[in-house]
C-alpha cells in the first residue's frame, strides 16, 4: 500500500525500478506541480510531499496516445467513450496524455468545432489532452481560422479525409488548399487516404447483394482504394512542395509508392 501524505503538488516515488527507453534502474523519482525534477537517490523532500513506495514496482513514463475519438458524432452514430469514460480508462492503461480529434462537419467553422471539443473534454478529462482539427471543407474563412488555431490556441496540426463521401470527404481542390495553409501557418498535416467515391460505389454494391455485416468494411476497400488515394495525396503534396503525415496504412503498395517519392 502507498503511503500517502500531504499535498499532491508534490510527490516522491521512491525506491522503484525507474525504466525508459534506453535503460532500467533503481531510483526515486521527485515530481513537483506536475513536472519531474529529480531521478536518483532522493533524501530530504519538504514535509508537504507526498510519498508513494514503489519498491518491488516498474516507475515508467505515461504514454501519448495521438489518435483518440471520444464521444464522435459520425454518421449517425456516438462514440461510446466520452472523455471521462475514456480518459479514466487511459489512466487504468498507463496512458497520461491524448490527442482528439475536432471533426467539423461541412460548413462548420474548424474554430467552432475546436471550441465545441474543448467544451466536451475540459470539465470531463482525467488526464492531459489536446486536439487535432479536422479540414472537411473550404473557405476562406476556414483558412482563417486555422491561422487563429495555431497562433491563439496552441494547434499544432490538422487531419483532411479522402474517404467518407458527402461527409468529410475534400476534393482535390480543397486537399490542395488545406496543404498551403498548413503550410503557411506550419501545422502538420495528416491524411486519411482512401478514395471515398470508389469505397460508396462498392458499399451500395454490397448492401445490394445483403452483405450488411463488419466483413462488408473490408469487402469495400480493395487494396487500390487506399494506394489511389496515398499516391494521390503524395502527388499534390509534391506540387505544393509540402509533407504530411498518412493515416492508417494498411497495404503493400501504399509503401511501394512511398519509396518511390523517397528520393
Amino acid at each position: 500500500m502507498a503511503e500517502v501524505s500531504g499535498d499532491r503538488r508534490r510527490i516522491l516515488i521512491k525506491g522503484g525500478t525507474v525504466v525508459n527507453d534506453t535503460h532500467m534502474k533503481k531510483a526515486d523519482v521527485f515530481c513537483e506541480d506536475g513536472l519531474i525534477k529529480q531521478v536518483g537517490e532522493i533524501g530530504d523532500v519538504p514535509s508537504d510531499t507526498q510519498v508513494i513506495d514503489a519498491a518491488g514496482k516498474w516507475v515508467i513514463p505515461g504514454g501519448i496516445d495521438t489518435h483518440t475519438h471520444m464521444q464522435l458524432p459520425f454518421m449517425g452514430t456516438v462514440a461510446v467513450d466520452d472523455f471521462y469514460i475514456g480518459t479514466r480508462a487511459a489512466l487504468a492503461g498507463g496512458t497520461t496524455f491524448l490527442i482528439d480529434f475536432a471533426i467539423p462537419m461541412k460548413g462548420v467553422r474548424p474554430l467552432d468545432a475546436f471550441k465545441q471539443w474543448k467544451g466536451w473534454a475540459t470539465p470531463k478529462v482525467c488526464c492531459d489532452y489536446s486536439l487535432h482539427v479536422a479540414i472537411t471543407w473550404w473557405s476562406d474563412q476556414v483558412g482563417k481560422d486555422m491561422e487563429v488555431l495555431v497562433r491563439e490556441e496552441g494547434v499544432n496540426s490538422f487531419k483532411m479525409f479522402l474517404a467518407y463521401k458527402d461527409v468529410f470527404q475534400l476534393s482535390d481542390h480543397e486537399l490542395i488548399q488545406a496543404f498551403k495553409a498548413c503550410k503557411s501557418v506550419g501545422a502538420l498535416a495528416q491524411v486519411h487516404a482512401e478514395n471515398g467515391d470508389l469505397i460508396a460505389e462498392q458499399a451500395e454494391k454490397m448492401v445490394k447483394l445483403g452483405i450488411t455485416g463488419p466483413e462488408g468494411h473490408e469487402m469495400c476497400r480493395p487494396e487500390e482504394v487506399e494506394g489511389e488515394a496515398t499516391n494521390r495525396a503524395i502527388v499534390i503534396a509534391h506540387e505544393v512542395r509540402f509533407s504530411y503525415f498518412i493515416n492508417y496504412s494498411v497495404f503493400c503498395s501504399d509503401y511501394a509508392i512511398l519509396q518511390e517519392y523517397m528520393f
